[in-house]
């Protein structure tokens, strides 16, 4: 069967069979054709530890188990969507952007400060996303939500990339992030995060980053 099918920017057709199920945010099915079964979870594939976990890290939202034999379409408050096919890799993101994903990518709960020390920890207070992300991990597609699509930029070694905290929606690859700013702290008396603050990425890999200062 064909993969995910992009209706126009804001929505999303999936193929939904026996062995193709998928997982998608709750209240995000606009239309179906078909035998599919849609049913609330808690776990979105994970063990009863990896809830718990998610649940406490603040990156828990409810899911549907999207099942049988048809067509799901799914869109979320009008916002864009921006499909992701993994290859083995891993993808990080926040919960909350997800809007559909293969039940064969596993979910798991990242600290931030894993990926850039304290670094890490200070763009979660900064951009108000939390200490915590998602990562879909595996062979599979997923589609995510931002405010007026995202562009994706190429992170290699010799170019690491300076992103809004606020503009951030998701990386994958051998990725390392730290919060960074331009500027010295007298200036910064009297403004807001802003562009007072940049999160670089660095390594090898690629980051989305959408069209707007906008949380979901």
């Amino acid at each position: 069967m064909p993969g995910y099918q992009s209706i126009n920017s804001k929505m999303l057709q999936v193929p939904i069979a026996p062995g193709q199920e998928v997982y998608s945010k709750r209240g995000a099915m606009l239309a179906y054709t078909g035998r599919v079964n849609f049913a609330p979870t808690t776990t979105a594939g994970q063990g009863v530890t990896g809830t718990i976990g998610r649940a406490m890290a603040g990156e828990h939202t409810v899911m549907m188990h999207v099942t049988g034999h048809g067509t799901a379409m799914f869109g979320h408050a009008g916002l864009h969507v921006q499909v992701v096919d993994l290859h083995g890799d891993t993808l990080y993101v926040e919960a909350d952007r997800l809007l559909v994903h293969d039940a064969s990518l596993k979910v798991g709960t990242m600290f931030m400060g894993e990926q850039g020390g304290i670094g890490g920890i200070v763009r979660g207070a900064v951009s108000g996303q939390g200490l915590f992300t998602t990562t879909l991990t595996g062979n599979g597609s997923c589609a995510l939500l931002s405010h007026g699509g995202v562009m994706e930029l190429p992170i290699t070694p010799q170019r690491p990339v300076h992103v809004d905290p606020q503009a951030y929606v998701a990386h994958r690859g051998q990725v390392q992030n730290k919060l960074t700013t331009a500027v010295g702290l007298r200036d910064l008396v009297g403004r807001g995060s802003g562009e007072a603050f940049q999160l670089q990425l660095s390594g090898q890999g690629v980051v989305y980053v959408q069209a707007s200062e906008r949380k979901i």
